[in-house]
């Protein structure tokens, strides 16, 4: 079928998909965004785990969430052992078995770990786009998704499953291509965000944008708005969490005693995590890019101008489990649950699962045995 092929490590254990390769998806035909604008090509970067089987029937695709990419299970090498984002979910044996399906996870369009953004060179003017890269909505990623999925020789997929803005784009497929999604499977989303998460994204934007090192998004490698961008994530790391989750975590722990301490200083513990967690954020993640995919979130809206989500709903034939969880602020429970009420109402085949977990939004990438029950339990009765 092509090269999609995953390198298996001779000492990866029982469990693990071993090391693997990111192969990227190339279409040179033209690609028209929602908001009108277009690219003359693209590229897509993905990993694939397991095997396709012969009529094609068992692939799965992964969606990644605002700060993810498309590295979510394995190893790349003896070396970099780093696993991927959801490595404790993929592999044989685990709740999505790789012994059964064929699992494949993509970089979105506008990403900028490989896949076509803002970052990537305007084949026309031998430029990075930067801010003439077309704005883009969950819809187009799973536009160019479905690209791959043709690439792939898929016509039908198994299940889509994500998380936050993966669960998204998860029911966006479900909507727009009702043919040839057999299952979803959508965990701590919504069919659109409340004011408070949009209020949350505008600040990180701002801090963003406020940097001096911005330069109206002009700016050089190494000198652009890391200050601004730090602080967007460190801001949004703590509506992925829970106060409970926090405080088991430091309880209120320090780093300096000392009361004659500078403001600079780092006092808590908690702020020395968050502090990483910028640091580390800046590192891999492109500026522009976290304005588009935070945009994106935020336009997402599944009510429509019928202000009905059923009306959205009307088409879809895949069957469905929605998963919330209970210490999660960001996209609380009631909003996973009205997705699920609202796919029941419009006469489709749906459940709502709710677990408990203390970690706050975050909770859906963590071990828990429930979760891994749920997601298993989901796969096996397709």
């Amino acid at each position: 079928m092509n090269d999609a092929t995953q390198l298996l490590s001779e000492n990866s254990s029982d469990g693990e998909v071993g090391i693997v390769r990111h192969h990227d998806f190339r279409s040179d035909e033209e690609f028209r965004f929602e908001c009108g604008e277009t690219i003359p090509s693209f590229q897509l970067r993905y990993e694939t785990y397991g095997n396709l089987n012969k009529d094609h029937s068992n692939a799965i695709l992964v969606c990644h969430a605002l700060s993810g990419d498309h590295h979510c299970a394995g190893v790349y090498s003896l070396q970099d052992r780093k696993p991927g984002w959801w490595n404790q979910m993929i592999g044989p044996g685990k709740p999505i078995d790789t012994n059964r399906f064929f699992v494949i996870c993509s970089n979105c369009i506008g990403g900028c770990q490989g896949s076509t953004g803002p970052t990537s060179i305007n084949p026309e003017t031998g430029s990075p786009y930067r801010l003439s890269f077309p704005l883009p909505t969950i819809r187009d990623m799973v536009a160019a998704q479905a690209r791959l999925i043709d690439f792939l020789e898929i016509e039908r997929l198994a299940c889509v499953i994500g998380g936050s803005m993966g669960g998204m784009q998860t029911l966006q497929w479900a909507i727009d291509f009702p043919d040839r999604v057999e299952s979803i499977l959508a965990l701590a989303t919504t069919p659109r965000q409340n004011d408070q998460a949009i209020a949350f994204n505008a600040v990180g934007r701002t801090a963003i944008l406020q940097d001096p090192g911005w330069q109206n998004g002009e700016f050089t490698s190494g000198a652009g708005p890391d200050v601004g961008l730090s602080v967007a994530r460190m801001m949004a790391h703590i509506t992925y969490v829970s106060d409970e989750g926090l405080e088991q975590k430091f309880g209120r722990a320090r780093r300096l005693l000392n009361p004659e301490q500078t403001l600079e200083e780092i006092e808590f513990e908690v702020e020395s995590y968050l502090r990483y967690q910028g640091q580390v954020f800046v590192s891999r993640f492109d500026p522009i890019t976290y304005i588009y995919f935070t945009k994106a979130l935020d336009r997402f809206d599944l009510y429509g101008k019928s202000g009905s989500l059923e009306d959205a709903f009307a088409n879809v034939t895949a069957r469905a489990l929605v998963i919330g969880f209970t210490s999660d602020w960001l996209f609380p429970p009631e909003q996973n649950r009205r997705i699920a009420t609202a796919l029941l109402r419009a006469g489709k085949n749906a459940s709502y699962a709710e677990v408990d977990m203390k970690f706050g939004h975050d909770s859906f990438l963590l071990d828990s045995p429930e979760l891994s029950r749920f997601i298993r339990n989901f796969l096996i009765n397709r």
